[in-house]
């Protein structure tokens, strides 16, 4: 496999888990016409992320489960198009909902369900339940096969995650995302990427959702190319409008960069790291909620 297209689905919620059904799958089928072989949703897409600024009682009912009508019909999909498809839902949980992406191969096989570690347990999302893990697979495409991983959201803003999700040989992390990506957001992508040598492409909401401003971006962790002095790793930066952004990752290129290039777990010295571990070490901070 040389190239894989990767859509990011920078589309507005309808307001209903039922409309938000209807407006995605006309999305994929505009990715497929438009030559993608993996879509991707913003966070929590099956209910539009809408749970600021209501109860919880309110904001919860909206929640699915992995095998409900909502998620088969991307399965579904998925299979008739061709095209893997990171679907995102607030899922049915005990305890409390998840925040969790579904990704179906290009044959409507369920390969990867990841919810979101880092949940925002300084606002709403503190009656979410965290996920546990994070996860790597490999996701069969029309043209071969990609190792995949996930981080949501929040979960970007800790190296850790990209380091596990690199450590376990992730070559695209998908990120569906809801919050502004402002330009320090923006670096911490391209530093992600360019630490581990792995693709991060993040889909956002469009402006017009509420905190949301587009900016959905691709990284494809290749900091440089010999032949190329002025090489850039940003395969894609959209705006604020909604639309359907397409990337084309070179991942026979990225391939051999991972091969012969020193980030990622070259020379890393995993014994120097063991406060990273240690969980009765506390930082001299103070727990706050974000500003954004």
């Amino acid at each position: 496999m040389n190239r894989v297209k990767i859509a990011l689905l920078q589309i507005l919620p309808t307001g209903s888990v039922e409309g938000n059904l209807k407006a995605g799958i006309e999305s994929c089928r505009r990715a497929k016409e438009l030559g993608a072989e993996l879509a991707l949703f913003p966070e929590m897409w099956s209910s539009g992320y809408d749970i600021h600024n209501r109860p919880k009682e309110i904001w919860t009912v909206d929640a699915v489960s992995a095998d409900s009508s909502f998620v088969r019909a991307y399965g579904r999909l998925a299979e008739e198009l061709g095209m893997a498809i990171g679907v995102t839902v607030l899922e049915t949980w005990e305890g409390g909902p998840r925040n969790t992406l579904i990704l179906f191969d290009c044959h409507g096989r369920q390969v990867l369900r990841y919810a979101k570690v880092h949940t925002c347990d300084f606002d709403a999302e503190a009656a979410l339940t965290p996920g546990g893990d994070f996860y790597t697979v490999d996701l069969e495409l029309v043209s071969g096969c990609v190792r995949v991983g996930a981080m949501i959201c929040y979960d970007r803003e800790f190296p850790e995650s990209a380091r596990i999700l690199m450590l376990q040989g992730t070559e695209l992390i998908l990120v569906p995302n809801a919050c502004p990506m402002e330009k320090n957001r923006l670096a911490q992508l391209r530093a992600r990427a360019f630490e581990n040598m792995l693709c991060i492409a993040t889909c956002n909401y469009p402006k017009g959702v509420s905190d949301c401003n587009g900016c959905s971006s691709v990284f494809d962790g290749i900091a440089l190319k010999e032949d190329d002095d002025s090489y850039d790793m940003c395969l894609l930066l959209a705006g604020e409008t909604p639309g359907i952004y397409i990337a084309e990752l070179d991942l026979a290129a990225l391939r051999k960069y991972r091969e012969t290039e020193m980030q990622g777990n070259t020379y890393r010295r995993p014994t120097k790291y063991h406060m990273l571990i240690d969980e009765e070490i506390k930082a001299p901070f103070v727990r706050g909620r974000s500003r954004f």
